[in-house]
């Protein structure tokens, strides 16, 4: 699973990151891929507060708002940004 911060105005991506990226290897998971999408979100959430990156507009991409997709949003939340 891929995340990243787009500044559609510019037209350049702020930050990206994968599941299966070294930031991810360190954290340690549970509950399968949900669990996995969950960290994704903390830790990019995480990346855009150093950044300073508060607000952002989730886009699934055409995807359900559940499972996996849902827990990046969550976990996204969590790590205190607002969408």
């Amino acid at each position: 699973m891929y995340v990243q911060i787009i500044d559609d105005v510019a037209g350049v991506s702020m930050l990206g990151i994968s599941s299966t990226g070294t930031e991810m290897k360190a954290v340690k998971t549970e509950g399968g891929k949900v669990g996995v999408a969950k960290a994704l979100g903390k830790i990019v959430a995480e990346k855009a507060k150093e950044k300073g990156i508060k607000d952002i507009v989730f886009d699934r991409n055409g995807f359900l708002y559940h499972g996996r997709i849902k827990a990046v949003a969550e976990g996204a939340r969590e790590g205190g940004l607002n969408f």
